[in-house]
């Protein structure tokens, strides 16, 4: 599928959001969700690029920054896969081929994200300066301006993307092999396991392990849509809180079944 300009122009744009807001974190657009589905409603491709936004923050559930140590490109990795998808055109069955290529450039993009923080640090110290000099204008321009850099972090690679046209991408998906597409595929499906693991370690207490189980459970019955299981899973989060505040305003508020965290928090 061949985008027109101003379908290439927003998409710039959203990938230029994408950028900004993995520092940002005001308006999640670097979340795969968000950044695959806007793609898709410019494009025209709103079900496959949403299929594969929901796919790909699966995947991103376990990525976090943790000290000195940085999580793969969340951003570049849904921008760039969600162009690829509607390039190729092969809609809802392009999705596991745009997922198997994901996943490698989210690593690569790790790459650009410490070349632009490396020379985010050169733009501190003109910050410094322009302070010392009392030149708060020019401190507000170095801040754009580094702010800036992260947004072009990922609309350059996507304009690229979009430069090569949709007959090379198409190419390209065409001639992976069938071992390839389905190795990276199966390999995206364990990160998907992997981040639920990483997340339900942080979350799980000897308290919420039954409720995990339960959901675990009926998500397994076929017939039970997503609305559905939501719903059950938004009545267990309500008996757990229900429980929690009996636990713990019992006994002048010294009960043994009280919040966990909670407890943490009064022992501090």
């Amino acid at each position: 599928m061949d985008l027109n300009v101003i379908q290439i122009i927003l998409v710039v744009i959203i990938a230029f959001l994408a950028g900004m807001e993995g520092i940002l974190d005001e308006f999640q657009f670097h979340q795969p969700l968000v950044a695959c589905t806007l793609i898709g409603l410019v494009t025209g491709n709103l079900v496959p690029c949403l299929i594969l936004g929901g796919t790909l923050q699966l995947i991103a559930l376990g990525w976090a920054n943790i000290g000195a140590a940085v999580a793969p490109d969340a951003a570049l990795a849904s921008v760039a896969s969600a162009i690829i998808l509607v390039l190729g055109g092969q809609g809802k069955a392009g999705v596991a081929s745009a997922i198997a290529i994901a996943v490698p450039l989210a690593v690569a993009g790790l790459l650009l994200t410490i070349i632009v923080r490396t020379l985010a640090t050169a733009i501190v110290h003109f910050m410094d300066a322009a302070a010392q000099e009392g030149n708060i204008r020019k401190v507000e321009f170095w801040q754009i301006a580094a702010i800036c850099m992260q947004g072009l972090r990922i609309a350059i690679p996507a304009g690229l993307i979009v430069a090569v046209g949709a007959g090379p991408v198409r190419e390209l998906l065409t001639s992976m092999p069938i071992w390839l597409t389905d190795g990276l595929a199966i390999g995206g499906g364990m990160v998907v396991a992997v981040g639920y693991a990483m997340v339900i370690n942080m979350m799980a207490t000897k308290e919420v392990w039954p409720f995990f189980a339960i959901g675990f459970v009926l998500a397994t019955v076929s017939q039970i849509t997503l609305i559905g299981l939501g719903a059950i899973g938004v009545a267990l989060a309500l008996i757990y809180l229900a429980l929690s505040k009996q636990g713990g305003s019992g006994n002048g508020g010294n009960g043994k079944f009280g919040d966990p965290l909670g407890d943490i928090i009064d022992n501090y």
